[in-house]
């Protein structure tokens, strides 16, 4: 019996994996680029996310900060949800919605990019968040389920996974920030490269080449 969950998770899991190229690679693509335009220009990463979701974010900003697979200097990423102070006193005095709203309206700026994970896509706290980054003119990206809940056309770019289960979401979406960072270490890389060659650098993430983006409302 026991073996047999196990098998069946895991089955689930691939197949879940199996599809995910095929729902998620245009707008794949168009966070990447989000994210490479992004660092070329000095600014930043900010995630957030609730309960799993929030662990993902501050697993997402530490391969930022630190490194991915590649040797490089290390990239500026915030994880909202990792200050404790500030999410209790936002939450307490403003109420639990405002909680990374209100910390993107302090910490951000026009051309930092915003990444909000909800497997349901209709979080509060998430929705609320990137909302308020859009109005301060920071490029947002939303991490959801197949349905994409209220997310779905608010944020930039919506990376929907196929699935309605929340641990299949969950494991997907930990492999759709492995595949950006190493999407973006490779594009600085080239950058370094390039530089090091003595000629130009782009400097927006037009010429990363994952897929072409899809626009920015999806």
């Amino acid at each position: 019996m026991i073996e047999d969950v196990l098998r069946r998770n895991l089955e689930r899991s691939l197949e879940v994996h199996n599809r995910l190229a095929d729902a998620c690679l245009p707008s794949l693509g168009a966070a990447a680029e989000a994210l490479v335009a992004a660092y070329r220009a000095g600014r930043k990463a900010i995630f957030f996310g609730n309960g799993g979701s929030a662990a993902d974010a501050q697993h997402l900003a530490a391969e930022f900060v630190g490194r991915f697979l590649l040797e490089r200097k290390p990239l500026p990423a915030l994880a909202l949800n990792a200050n404790s102070s500030s999410l209790t006193a936002i939450g307490n005095d403003y109420g639990y919605p405002e909680v990374f709203a209100r910390q993107l309206e302090a910490l951000a700026a026009p051309g930092d990019v915003a990444v909000g994970l909800s497997t349901s896509g209709n979080s509060p706290s998430v929705i609320q968040a990137i909302a308020r980054a859009r109005q301060s003119g920071v490029f947002t990206i939303a991490l959801t389920g197949s349905a994409g809940g209220q997310l779905r056309g608010l944020a930039d770019v919506l990376i929907a996974v196929p699935s309605e289960e929340t641990p299949r979401i969950q494991e997907c979406h930990i492999l759709v920030g492995h595949a950006l960072c190493d999407a973006v270490e490779q594009a600085l890389a080239a950058d370094e490269a390039t530089l090091r060659a003595g000629t130009t650098v782009p400097i927006t993430g037009r010429k990363l080449q994952i897929s072409e983006r899809t626009g920015n409302r999806l």
